[in-house]
């Protein structure tokens, strides 16, 4: 019996995004280029301060 539901679990309800359906990203768009590339690098640089800086407070 869970054979037979187990296809009916996997389909897409109608009226969403198919992930398929999804473009690359546009690195000749300024808003893509800062949200897929400087945003996690700068994030990734103020954690890495923000550790120091915990690291050296504890000491």
């Amino acid at each position: 019996m869970i054979y037979k539901l187990y296809p009916l679990l996997l389909q897409l309800p109608i009226g969403t995004r198919n992930p398929d359906d999804n473009s690359p990203i546009d690195l000749t768009n300024a808003f893509d280029v800062i949200v897929y590339i400087i945003l996690p690098v700068l994030m990734i640089i103020f954690y890495i301060l923000w550790r120091k800086k915990k690291k050296k407070d504890k000491n």
